[in-house]
């Protein structure tokens, strides 16, 4: 084993034992596959039975909108989940450990808004996981140029 690799272990243990994210790798893995579930599922309550209280919904992209707060989180996701039919996200990669996670997706959803238009886009999420298995952050990161190009807005 290398250096790199036991100062890497020593550090994932003790941050896990510790740190503020006192979650597993596997339990961090499962609770965002879990959200990742709900939100194919288009259940709105069900996705926001995956986040904390006091969840942030961070986005990066001009198109995106962040929130704070479960509350506002499930109101919001009734619009969201409409307007995205059929919405899917495919995961390409998922790396978690020690309550956080970065998961690498493909979301395609019919845009109902702009005329039932087709999307399909790669993007990023980044998690983080409290100790009692709940999302407490999440950063999405996606192109929002490209779902304009898609919908025929630029």
């Amino acid at each position: 084993m290398s250096s790199r690799s036991r100062t890497t272990r020593r550090c994932s243990t003790r941050c896990a034992a510790s740190g503020p994210y006192p979650v597993n790798d596997e339990a961090t893995r499962n609770a965002v596959l879990r959200y990742i579930s709900a939100l194919n599922g288009h259940s709105a309550d069900a996705i926001a039975a995956c986040v904390s209280e006091d969840f942030v919904n961070e986005h990066t992209s001009a198109l995106g909108r962040s929130l704070a707060g479960r509350a506002a989180y499930r109101a919001a996701l009734t619009g969201f989940l409409s307007d995205f039919a059929g919405l899917r996200y495919e995961v390409e990669d998922l790396v978690a450990e020690a309550g956080r996670a970065m998961l690498a997706y493909r979301m395609s959803f019919t845009l109902l808004s702009a005329g039932g238009r087709a999307v399909s886009i790669r993007g990023v999420f980044r998690f983080r996981v409290g100790a009692d298995g709940l999302i407490t952050h999440r950063t999405d990161y996606w192109d929002s140029g490209e779902v304009e190009r898609q919908v025929g807005a630029r």
